[in-house]
């Protein structure tokens, strides 16, 4: 067992765990020298995911010179087509990029490694220990444990923190199946993703995003599902990459929707990225990892200078910002965009500019024009009125009939 205590244990090597420990590295440098970045895998680990990073997060990284380089598409636009019609926006400047996440997050783990942060590769936690009083035990495949006066739980949707300290998995467990395939003609402008969303029976969508593949451009195609499933994720995917040639497997992911009532920390432990929730309606991640990990960062730089180790204001402390209005709305929408009013959502996107620029400009990390939210605003109160309208009219000639 080690004999002199860490100051902080991170479970988790990827954007949220890293991001975590780099800006509480320039935060706080004194403490930085006694943290430990624990990675099951070893870089570059496979990690399936479509591979979207948004502006916002990419600025936050290059504001700490951490934007790691990596062969990348860059995103100007997103288009989304619906049973009621379909929408494109796009902008001049690069809103975001596409990477392959093998690469991602093996640049961001050398970056934490050339400023000197500790990371072990490799090192599988069997076991979180957290007792009221007293320091945090932390087990570690092989024998060994590392004692330490926090831990950040970083550790994904199958989090081992969450699962120790006898939290459950989460209500909101999407599905997702993906590919990678050659590009079709009809896939349009490199610089665009696309998500399409006409299958009413889906709880979710499907995408085709542009990919850097082997030195060239390719398409990452998959659904999204949230379930209750009829049909497998996976027999979806075949139909919709049916015209396409393959160049890789299927593989198969989860992810876990924020669940504002489920808790994300107890004294000495702190949950952040996917292992205390992100985005449930389109499951954007990556993003939201580098957003949770710094805002996680200045709240530990804090507590740890106080010795204050109880954590119990760490949720009011992560709703205090961006980062949570976001999650906040996304998880108030969830039953709105995917539940009986799905029509309405539908005809929103499909019919408001305002929406889709406002959309794009937020992804960027662009300030939002007030006119297109308010523009968007009525765009969204004009199409629940006609779906009201036409739920009455069908209501009236149900009457009729009868």
């Amino acid at each position: 067992m080690e004999t002199e205590p860490l100051e902080l244990v991170i479970v988790g090597g990827g954007p949220a765990g890293i991001a975590t420990a780099l800006f509480l590295q320039r935060l706080a440098p004194d403490l930085a020298r006694r943290i430990v970045l624990l990675e099951r895998a070893r870089y570059p680990r496979e990690k399936v995911c479509a591979g979207a990073v948004a502006g916002r997060a990419l600025k936050l990284l290059a504001s700490i010179g951490a934007l790691p380089e990596v062969p990348r598409v860059e995103l100007r636009g997103i288009a989304v087509s619906t049973p009621v019609g379909d929408l494109v926006a796009h902008c001049d400047q690069p809103a975001g990029w596409v990477v392959r996440r093998s690469e991602f997050d093996a640049a961001l783990a050398a970056l934490a490694v050339s400023r000197g942060l500790t990371l072990e590769q490799g090192c599988r936690v069997t076991g979180v220990r957290a007792p009221a009083s007293g320091l945090v035990e932390v087990d570690i495949e092989g024998g060994r444990t590392l004692r330490a006066n926090a831990v950040v739980g970083a550790d994904g949707v199958g989090s081992m923190v969450r699962r120790a300290l006898g939290w459950s998995r989460g209500q909101i467990i999407a599905q997702a199946v993906e590919v990678d395939t050659e590009r079709l003609p009809t896939d349009g402008p490199t610089d665009v993703m696309r998500f399409d969303l006409h299958a009413s029976s889906l709880r979710g969508y499907a995408w085709d995003f542009p990919t850097p593949l082997d030195g060239r451009v390719r398409m990452s195609r998959g659904v999204y599902d949230l379930g209750p499933r009829t049909i497998d994720p996976g027999v979806r995917l075949d139909t919709h990459v049916a015209n396409a040639i393959r160049v890789g497997e299927k593989r198969r992911f989860a992810e876990r929707g924020i669940d504002l009532r489920e808790p994300i920390s107890r004294p000495r432990v702190i949950l952040v990225g996917e292992a205390a929730g992100i985005d449930p309606v389109l499951g954007e991640g990556i993003a939201q990892a580098v957003l949770y990990g710094a805002r996680a960062a200045r709240y530990l730089a804090t507590k740890l200078r106080r010795r204050s180790f109880g954590f119990e204001d760490y949720g009011r402390f992560m709703w205090g910002d961006s980062l949570a209005v976001d999650l906040r709305i996304r998880a108030h929408a969830l039953p709105w965009v995917y539940g009986s009013t799905r029509g309405v959502a539908e005809r929103l996107v499909a019919n408001s500019d305002a929406l889709a620029r406002a959309g794009l400009d937020y992804f960027a990390g662009r300030p939002v024009s007030r006119r297109d939210v308010a523009r968007a605003g009525i765009d969204l109160i004009a199409g629940a009125a006609m779906a009201r309208g036409r739920s009455y009219l069908r209501g009236a000639s149900a009457g009729l009939r009868g």
